[in-house]
């Protein structure tokens, strides 16, 4: 039969202490002598002690657990979304949960509502809106939520969105100056806050500029929904631009135009994409993108997070073209 992990008793034990030294050297900001404190530590490194944080939270009102919620969690912009705020949050002294909500699919509720049982110090939510009911509850339980590039509808929680606007609009202006003059924007069908808002604002902006805009909007937001966007839009021969309002959908978008719709890009097909994910700069893609930075985005978590003040409620992440090889 395994072992169970060493106990603060047996470390009291072998130190020759109370029970309650050993509890206060663990403490930040225990009152321990220093001589105390040194036989609690040799002790414990002698018999490979760590200390219960899951304890020491169910022993106070509030954990230092920030739940992270968010599904398609394999999809690159995701993963590195991830990558970037857990180890943020590692840094801030932090530990996160991560709950996966691929089988909650809208309502995400059940999954808040379990991290209020962990006693979450608060909840950032990657992907999926929690209903009302969600968010009154959060603020009535005192638990800080921040919600990454989801509608704005809501004014008493905390918000950080990429400048999706700004961006398509971007978008819009490089494939006026490569002189496209029959555009497509592809979105998935999955039809989120980010992707509507840049695709109104791209289409919005081509209509000023009295270009012809087709737009499709189908399946998940994956690569092969973007190749099959491409596979059946550019039948069309006079289409010679495209907006992919996410770089995943605008890498097999990019690939159905090479690969089966024998078209030249950018010669006759100019493809702007939208995130700058790790792939976007592969060398057999160099896709002209929108790029939000995911240390900012993370900073501006972090500082929702840590602020003091209730006000702060929307937080605009910034967003450059970066200049490859798809755009004329």
């Amino acid at each position: 039969m395994a072992r169970g992990f060493v106990t603060a008793e047996e470390v009291a034990r072998r130190a020759g202490v109370s029970r309650s030294a050993v509890s206060r050297t663990f403490t930040p900001g225990g009152s321990v002598s220093k001589a105390v404190r040194k036989k609690v530590l040799k002790a414990a490194q002698e018999l490979g002690y760590r200390v219960n944080r899951l304890a020491q939270g169910l022993n106070n009102d509030r954990s230092n657990l920030i739940g992270v919620v968010g599904a398609n969690l394999s999809s690159p912009f995701i993963s590195k979304q991830l990558d970037a705020l857990s180890l943020g949050l590692l840094r801030r002294g932090s530990q996160c949960l991560l709950l996966n909500a691929a089988d909650a699919r809208k309502d995400i509720a059940p999954l808040i509502e379990l991290l209020f049982e962990f006693r979450a110090q608060a909840i950032v939510v990657l992907s999926g809106e929690p209903p009302a009911s969600i968010i009154d509850e959060c603020i009535a339980n005192g638990v800080r939520l921040v919600l990454i590039n989801q509608s704005m509808d809501r004014t008493d929680t905390n918000i950080v969105l990429s400048d999706d606007s700004h961006g398509a609009d971007l978008a819009a202006l490089r494939l006026r100056a490569a002189k496209c003059r029959k555009v497509a924007v592809v979105t998935s069908g999955s039809q989120t806050p980010a992707q509507m808002r840049r695709a109104n604002a791209f289409t919005k902006r081509m209509i000023a500029e009295d270009i012809e805009v087709v737009s499709w909007s189908d399946g998940p937001t994956t690569y092969e929904t973007g190749y099959r966007a491409g596979c059946e839009l550019l039948k069309d021969n006079g289409i010679d631009g495209a907006f992919c309002v996410t770089d995943l959908l605008a890498l097999g978008f990019l690939d159905a135009a090479r690969l089966e719709m024998n078209r030249r890009v950018p010669q006759d097909l100019s493809i702007v994409g939208f995130d700058d994910i790790p792939q976007a700069s592969w060398k057999s893609y160099q896709l002209t993108t929108i790029a939000q930075s995911f240390e900012a985005l993370t900073e501006k978590v972090l500082a929702a997070l840590d602020s003091d003040e209730p006000e702060i409620r929307l937080q605009v992440v910034p967003v450059s073209m970066i200049e490859r090889t798809t755009a004329r």
